[in-house]
């Protein structure tokens, strides 16, 4: 954002002149699913005037106005709800507002998915992630844990038990290989199992220099974990330039501050190890060349520009997908995404709908959210009979 607008919004904030932002703030508790949520990780100062008072007094507000908030009437009809991060959590809070008996299955020991799994607590507090469960299970939301679908049961056994609808919100919690040679040596991690380690409290051995391989805002997360966790360095090697990282510049800015390095148009060719732990990287140096089917300049490498560089642990975070095994055949897949009526969120099952990353691929919170509220009107139009093929 260009300075001037900064500077206007931060004479407005010196001045007291929030009026809008907490107009904001009041629509964002009234109309948006997961608010606690929404306000932490989805606002930013690049997009609002936002300060720690400020964000504590609207949760302040809106744990308040959530007391008095009694549930529906039950309808008969049941619903599934496959995964507990975001998607998942919006689609069961508005057809639980709407009386409908959900249940959420969630393979992990907790609920929220990858909320929980992989955005680090100071992006998200837990106590607020806790807050946001406890409100959808004072709605009549049954959270069942540690229950794997496709494994523990299926979609049949849940029909038998009298599901009528199904919602599959499993996230992209699979890392993709990047096949770099030395990836197996001990040292070498991917990012979504050391946030998870990270955020479970777990000791993880990262030595004094750790090597985070992307440029995704997973990578940024990572490195500035690695930093809260006592590393001395933390650099991130991205092959491309600053201008087309996919992080948040915010986030990366932020990193930036608190000492995370990043080396620009770097790309890792092997990792090697000594006495069976990771020692080094061997690097080469990247160019950008023509644009490519993502809409970034092509990174190719500059002949002759190898180089080494000593590291004591290595993160991969080179991109997440879903793991759809578990669906029926009758669930089309394509390209590692469920395929879906964009309208409806139906998938090629009928009564069986999705949304989130397993339907996209990586992508916000936010957008979760919305494909949530979306799918939710459709369950409630198909439970009804009034869903038709748009």
């Amino acid at each position: 954002m260009p300075e001037v607008f900064l500077s206007i919004k931060n004479t407005l904030s010196e001045k007291g002149e929030l009026i809008g932002f907490y107009k904001a703030l009041e629509i964002v508790g009234r109309i948006v699913p997961l608010p606690l949520v929404t306000l932490h990780v989805c606002f930013h100062p690049e997009r609002a005037i936002k300060d720690a008072e400020v964000i504590q007094n609207a949760v302040n507000k809106l744990v308040s106005s959530r007391e008095n908030v009694n549930a529906p009437t039950r309808r008969e009809e049941k619903v599934a709800v496959i995964g507990s991060g975001p998607a998942g959590l919006t689609v069961s809070l508005k057809l639980a507002e709407k009386g409908y008996n959900v249940t959420v299955f969630e393979s992990l020991p907790q609920p929220g998915g990858m909320l929980r799994k992989c955005i680090p607590d100071y992006r998200l507090p837990r106590k607020l992630l806790d807050e946001e469960i406890k409100f959808l299970s004072e709605m009549g939301i049954e959270f069942k844990t540690g229950l794997t679908v496709g494994k523990d049961l299926g979609f049949e056994d849940l029909r038998k038990e009298g599901y009528s609808a199904f919602f599959v919100g499993v996230g992209a919690h699979k890392p993709r290989g990047i096949k770099l040679e030395g990836e197996e040596i001990e040292g070498v991690m991917h990012a979504l199992d050391f946030l998870w380690k990270a955020n479970a409290g777990e000791k993880i051995d990262l030595g004094e220099k750790v090597a985070v391989i992307g440029g995704g805002n997973v990578a940024v997360d990572s490195a500035r974990m690695a930093l809260r966790l006592g590393v001395k360095e933390a650099v991130i090697l991205y092959r491309r330039s600053r201008d087309e990282m996919p992080a948040n510049p915010w986030e990366v800015r932020e990193a930036e501050e608190e000492g995370v390095k990043i080396e620009f148009l770097v790309a890792p060719r092997k990792i090697l190890g000594e006495g069976g732990r990771v020692k080094a990287i061997e690097c080469v140096r990247m160019e950008l060349g023509e644009i490519d089917e993502t809409g970034r300049r092509k990174p190719r490498p500059i002949e002759g520009s190898e180089f080494t560089e000593y590291f004591d642990s290595v993160i991969l975070a080179v991109g997440e997908q879903p793991d759809l095994s578990f669906l029926p055949s009758e669930i089309e897949v394509v390209e590692g995404k469920i395929l879906v009526n964009p309208f409806t969120m139906e998938t090629t099952m009928p009564g069986v709908f999705a949304g989130g990353d397993a339907v996209t691929g990586p992508a916000t919170v936010i957008e979760a959210i919305l494909a949530g509220v979306k799918a939710a009107e459709s369950i409630d139009r198909y439970l009804r009979g009034e869903l038709r093929n748009e």
